[in-house]
């Protein structure tokens, strides 16, 4: 799979975050790393999944940013970041396609995974019909005590409404969590917007029992295996390191990231969509 790898070299390409003074990997504020992350997942489940691939050519299924959903149940509502979708037909297509997106998005692909994209058929970005996949990205990357629960909070009542829109939509999480010893935070340092001479705070972190607590709360979200059901349909997590000062971004492989075969490495949780998408949407 290549989202990892997408999503490392995107991200260790510095950029600029609204007034901040210096060029940063990761702003907390900004949805940058999710939508690398959703692209990521977009191009690895098109690529593995010749059924997904024949109901993009036969413009059966596009893709939604941003789409607003609404928990039947709860009456909730919620932005999600990405989905896979039936287009609505009654509104035109808005045109971008997942190809746009690289480059707007400022997505980093080697040459085998260019070559690729180039192979792959167009998918659209369309208004929303029916939901078939909910991506959902979130990072954990400093502040863990502090982070964790919030992190918990918000991904959960994300497959709640996913699943109070529709049993039938397949709500997929992906969590990163920042196994760097230390970070530099753009909201703790707000102070160099004004005289970027001032001294920085850099956080420290206690590695590796940040991200292994930061796993637990993430591996204890509710998971289903049936329609009927509560939870996540696929979930997966990935380990990178993370200064956010400027330097590469490193995707861990060892631990304490999920070793492969685990049920939340981000294989795993691709494989589990394109089962679960065949079961599902088959005769689409």
């Amino acid at each position: 799979m290549d989202g990892p790898s997408i999503i490392g070299e995107s991200l260790s390409v510095p950029r600029m975050f609204g007034s901040f003074p210096l060029p940063l990997n990761y702003h907390p504020r900004s949805d940058h790393h999710s939508k690398v992350a959703c692209w990521g997942v977009v191009f690895d489940l098109l690529n593995n999944s010749p059924l997904l691939r024949s109901h993009v050519e036969e413009n059966k299924v596009a893709f939604g940013i941003n789409h607003s959903i609404n928990d039947y149940a709860q009456n909730r509502k919620k932005d999600l970041d990405l989905v896979i979708c039936t287009p609505d037909p009654g509104v035109p297509s808005k045109g971008r396609t997942l190809h746009d997106l690289a480059l707007s998005w400022d997505i980093v692909l080697n040459r085998s995974q260019q070559a690729t994209l180039t192979r792959l058929p167009v998918i659209v970005e369309a208004a929303v019909g029916s939901v078939l996949v909910a991506l959902e990205a979130k990072a954990c990357m400093t502040e863990f005590g502090k982070a964790g629960p919030r992190l918990f909070d918000e991904l959960n009542s994300s497959q709640q409404i996913v699943h109070g829109s529709s049993s039938s939509s397949l709500a997929v999480g992906l969590v990163t969590i920042n196994s760097a010893d230390s970070f530099f935070s753009p909201l703790r340092n707000k102070h160099l917007t004004f005289d970027p001479t001032l001294p920085v705070d850099v956080s420290t972190h206690s590695q590796p029992l940040d991200v292994q607590r930061t796993l637990k709360r993430v591996e204890s979200l509710p998971r289903r295996a049936g329609s009927s059901d509560q939870g996540f349909d696929a979930l997966g997590i990935i380990v990178m390191n993370c200064p956010n000062l400027g330097a590469l971004v490193e995707i861990l492989t060892v631990p304490p990231a999920p070793a492969a075969g685990s049920t939340f490495h981000y294989d795993a949780m691709i494989h589990r969509v394109l089962g679960e998408y065949s079961s599902r949407f088959s005769t689409l």
